[in-house]
C-alpha cells in the first residue's frame, strides 16, 4: 500500500525560508547536499516524520510558481501565536483571520518568503 512521503518545492534562500517555517511549529530535520547541484532541508512537525524538503538550488534565487499550485495546510491550536511570531518579520495573512461557516475554525492564508501559499487553520 503506497504511503505519502512529503512536499517538495525549491526555495531561494535557505536560512529564510527555515525562519519561516519554524515560527510555523516546524523543526528541521536535516540537510542533504546533493552534488554541487543543490541543497535539500527536511522540515518536520514535533513527533512526526519530515514532511516538507525545501530545495535550494545554488545560484537560483527565485522561481515562477505558476497557477497549479495552492497551498499547504497546517492545523494548529493557536492562530494567533504564530501570526504575532511572522508580524515581527513583516509577514502579514493575506486578509484576517475569518470562518468559512458560523461556529467553524478560523483560518488565513499567509505566504512563505519564497510566495507560496500556506494555510493556516486553527484547530
Amino acid at each position: 500500500m503506497p504511503s505519502y512521503l512529503h512536499t517538495c518545492y525549491r526555495i531561494g534562500d535557505i536560512d529564510r525560508s527555515v525562519a519561516f517555517y519554524e515560527k510555523l511549529g516546524f523543526e528541521e530535520r536535516g540537510r542533504l547536499p546533493i552534488r554541487d547541484e543543490a541543497i535539500n532541508v527536511f522540515m518536520g512537525m514535533p513527533g512526526e516524520d519530515p514532511r516538507l524538503e525545501l530545495t535550494y538550488n545554488h545560484g537560483v534565487d527565485a522561481y515562477d510558481l505558476g497557477t497549479g499550485y495552492n497551498h499547504i495546510a497546517l492545523l494548529i491550536e493557536d492562530l494567533d501565536g504564530p501570526l504575532e511570531r511572522l508580524a515581527a518579520d513583516g509577514i502579514e495573512p493575506e486578509k484576517p483571520p475569518y470562518r468559512i461557516r458560523e461556529g467553524g475554525s478560523r483560518l488565513c492564508f499567509v505566504r512563505d518568503p519564497d510566495g507560496y501559499r500556506i494555510e493556516l487553520l486553527e484547530r
